[in-house]
């Protein structure tokens, strides 16, 4: 782990139990952690922040550090593991009957993020934490699947505008998510941005079957799904937010597939994928962090995209891992539209964000009528600064390329 950042104890100790397996060393840095950390308080507020309570009781009791923390904070780590046991097991119920439905269709359906990875690597203990679960399905086969879910019951929250209805299977990598009961699901149909569904279609292919209660599902070999969680990390850190539960997932698939994870087709996907440079960061991150080793040719693909300025950020999301105001709000519009195909497709996205229907209005802006959301709307139109913005900045771009080529 690096100590040349400004790094609490409580910090230091929270990555280091972000993890499944342990060396000595490891549990002796840990271990001394453990007796410097003083303000548990934070330590506890910041696990569940990050999403990692579960994992971090888990792993304290595992090393035998409880001995060292308050016995309020100990109660309270236990009861969210506790907590996120019962939930997972409702999730794991709820997500039997989901695939009881679509194996009756022949839809075969792919497990992604958290219940796949709770499944597959965490060892269905509790450890995983999630707010609901999300699966692919070919995009064929994706309002197939809505309209079956939605017919046994499922609901489906407000689609912004009526005139998204047409391009549903286009806006962003899911559809609008289903709930149920409490248990929300949502129908992803692809995963690395427009015009890279090859990689998500490997992924799809290649994933393994397993089994959820006696109905049959599939997770995904572990080079995609590494490479898909990477994408997945990044969208977030784009709108400002991260979490350590992110990264724990990339590390307890490294520490147990790393030959099948760490080989140069890594690379070769994520240049595929256009994320050589978000690839590296979050490398550099495990591996500084984590102190997890890579060969040589890893390291040096690492240290080719080096920017100091990707460690401040992690560092920054460390200790502020969400509600942090999203930071360049063009950008991160100018993303979504960008995943978006077809000059119609993307015309009918931009006309629907900017006059969306008044239920949505009201919601969003707490109108007490439909009437009053009609002085709101003005507030929509400010996006076209977006699209504006963007231009001018990709025609500057490419008048500094013309330049440099001369």
């Amino acid at each position: 782990m690096r100590n040349d950042l400004i790094i609490r104890d409580e910090e230091k100790l929270l990555l280091g139990l972000c993890r499944l397996s342990f060396n000595t060393r490891q549990k002796g840095m840990l271990k001394a952690l453990a007796e410097a950390a003083s303000d548990w308080k934070y330590f506890a507020e910041l696990a569940g922040k990050h999403g990692v309570a579960a994992l971090v009781y888990g792993n304290l009791e595992k090393l035998d550090l409880l001995q060292y923390i308050t016995p309020d904070i100990a109660g309270s780590l236990r009861s969210a593991l506790m907590m996120n046991m019962a939930r997972n097991a409702g999730f794991s119920e709820a997500m039997a009957d989901v695939l009881k439905h679509l194996n009756m269709e022949n839809i075969k359906t792919v497990l992604l993020k958290g219940l796949a990875l709770e499944l597959s690597v965490y060892g269905n203990s509790g450890l995983r934490q999630m707010t609901d679960v999300d699966v692919l399905v070919t995009r064929g086969n994706c309002l197939k699947a809505r309209k079956i879910l939605m017919d046994h019951g499922f609901a489906s929250l407000p689609v912004k505008s009526v005139l998204y209805k047409a391009i549903l299977a286009d806006l962003g990598k899911h559809l609008p998510t289903l709930t149920k009961n409490g248990f929300s699901v949502e129908l992803h149909h692809e995963l690395f941005g427009a015009g890279k569904n090859m990689l998500t279609w490997l992924l799809y292919d290649n994933s393994y079957e397993t089994e959820i209660k006696g109905e049959k599902t599939f997770i995904p070999k572990a080079p995609y799904f590494f490479l898909y969680l990477v994408k997945h990390l990044c969208l977030h850190e784009m709108n400002n937010e991260s979490q350590l539960r992110l990264y724990a997932d990339l590390v307890v698939l490294i520490e147990k597939y790393s030959d099948e994870i760490i080989n140069h087709d890594l690379l070769v996907h994520a240049k595929q994928a256009d994320m050589s440079e978000n690839l590296a960061w979050r490398l550099e991150a495990i591996r500084d962090f984590w102190s997890i080793s890579f060969p040589g040719w890893l390291n040096n693909f690492i240290d080719r995209w080096h920017n100091p300025a990707s460690i401040d950020r992690f560092v920054f999301f460390l200790k502020s891992p969400k509600d942090n105001p999203v930071q360049n709000r063009a950008q991160l519009y100018r993303h979504s539209l960008g995943e978006i195909p077809g000059f119609h497709r993307k015309l009918l996205f931009i006309l629907g964000d900017l006059f969306p229907t008044f239920e949505f209005m009201k919601k969003r802006y707490r109108c007490r009528s439909a009437w009053s959301t009609l002085f709101y709307y003005p507030l929509r139109w400010g996006k076209l600064w977006y699209l504006i913005k963007g231009s001018k900045v990709q025609r500057f771009k490419g008048r500094n390329r013309v330049k440099s080529s001369q």
